[in-house]
């Protein structure tokens, strides 16, 4: 929906999709609906440290420039499993992935003028707690589907922060900011939708969730809305962020804690071993 939008304004979009079957589907969705709009599809497993170099490889052969970067991909309270790299899967898709895209691209984001990254968290994340002794729930220890999304989405908001503030130390012009779409009827849910609890109240989740479109709305503002500044986080202005028209919110006192998103920071470039200069 974001992608559609975007292309609906002019802009050249590159959806980078794990499932091309499902990327050319969307591609040819936004076609029909936007005939002139030229959407382009690029391969990357978030799941894959070597599919996201492969991704940043084929973009900057083609590109010198990157407005803005919208890290969307995620899995949600999925079974406790492992990354091609042997990360906790949530951890390592929601968080780790995205943070070795940033650094793989930082430099044509510098570069590029008033650019943006754009980190899609969730409200989950004030659940979240990032306890560094037993990040990736090692052999399932102490593993919950619920726990390690929290943490994955917590783990999102402070990385926004942490590069909002290496942005304004450097004066660079490009910021950092992120949303989250509240309650959205989307196939993020897959992994829930077999739990009894899930089928007993997804009805009245039906009645609750919104639209992808509106969901999208928060991810949107804060990727063009020319007065966003960098650090902001947006989402639905309704009943616990759940629905409605994006406003800026605040995230969890956790996601602002300085020391533990520079530990964050130092380990997810020894995890990745990708160091975003700035």
């Amino acid at each position: 929906e974001a992608a559609g939008e975007l292309a609906r304004k002019g802009a050249h979009i590159i959806m980078a999709c794990r499932n091309m079957d499902k990327a050319n589907a969307a591609k040819k969705e936004i076609i029909n609906e936007i005939p002139r709009s030229k959407p382009e599809i690029i391969h990357v497993d978030l799941a894959d440290l070597k599919s996201v170099h492969q991704f940043a490889d084929k973009f900057q052969s083609k590109y010198n420039s990157l407005d803005i970067l919208i890290n969307n991909a995620g899995i949600m309270m999925a079974p406790y499993g492992k990354t091609n790299d042997g990360f906790e899967q949530q951890f390592g898709i929601n968080h780790l992935g995205h943070f070795a895209l940033t650094g793989l691209l930082i430099d044509c984001i510098i570069k590029t003028p008033h650019s943006r990254i754009i980190n899609v968290s969730s409200s989950a994340h004030r659940i979240g707690q990032i306890d560094f002794d037993n990040l990736m729930y090692e052999g399932g220890k102490g593993y919950s589907p619920t726990r390690a999304y929290g943490r994955s989405k917590l783990a999102n908001l402070l990385f926004t922060y942490g590069l909002e503030r290496r942005f304004e130390a450097a004066g660079s012009k490009t910021i950092a900011a992120a949303a989250h779409p509240g309650y959205t009827h989307t196939h993020l849910t897959r992994y829930l939708e077999k739990k009894w609890y899930f089928r007993l109240f997804s009805p009245l989740g039906n009645l609750i969730a919104q639209k992808a479109e509106m969901g999208a709305l928060p991810i949107i503002r804060a990727a063009v809305d020319k007065g966003v500044i960098g650090g902001q986080y947006y989402g639905p202005d309704g009943l616990w962020e759940q629905r409605g028209y994006p406003v800026v919110v605040k995230s969890s006192q956790a996601s602002y804690n300085e020391d533990t998103a520079q530990k964050l920071w130092d380990i997810s470039e020894q995890l990745t071993d990708v160091k975003i200069q700035i």
